[in-house]
């Protein structure tokens, strides 16, 4: 489980297989690629490249096309109810698998555990979880997607699907934390 920094917003996450990243707009300088579903903020865009800032602070140049656009609102919560999934079961799932990574870094650290086993008990292991005050956003691995929950629903917040359509070849912009240029 990643902490984030208390300020940082991410505008975006990383897609659910991860991604290649570079030094520079160039794809002949790669760098470390980009872990799934890590949030990310959008500091700059050169056409499909996007310019991002990772929550420690490493910065990375992307295929724009790719990330998974998080919005800057939680979806309202004043409305119906009806066909709305309750939070509890997926905060039992990643509760859950918390609880499995935990023991298994437990029998790892107290040498019960090899490297090796350690890799086949976590493997497949899915879990993200942000709390902020009284709203929580959730990664439910069986829909490969995240929610957001202000106690009482879940409500989609971000599919993991990468965009549809034709790309945006836009000129070089920088994007401010509100969102605006």
């Amino acid at each position: 489980m990643t902490t984030t920094p208390p300020g940082f917003l991410p505008t975006h996450v990383v897609p659910p297989h991860g991604m290649p990243a570079w030094e520079t707009p160039d794809p002949g300088r790669p760098t470390v690629a980009l872990d799934a579903l890590l949030p990310v903020r959008l500091a700059e865009r050169r056409g499909d490249w996007a310019h991002v800032v990772c929550s420690n602070g490493w910065s990375a140049w992307v295929d724009g096309r790719l990330l998974v656009a998080v919005p800057r609102d939680p979806p309202a919560t004043g409305g119906p109810q009806a066909g709305v999934d309750d939070p509890r079961p997926l905060l039992d799932r990643a509760e859950q698998a918390l609880a499995r990574y935990r023991a298994a870094v437990e029998d790892l650290a107290g040498g019960t555990l090899d490297g090796e086993a350690f890799g086949h008990l976590t493997r497949g292991l899915r879990v993200g979880v942000v709390v902020e005050g009284e709203s929580v956003w959730l990664y439910d691995t069986e829909r490969e997607r995240w929610v957001y929950a202000d106690g009482t629903r879940l409500s989609p917040y971000a599919a993991a699907d990468a965009p549809a359509g034709e790309p945006d070849h836009a000129p070089t912009r920088v994007v401010t934390p509100d969102g605006g240029p």
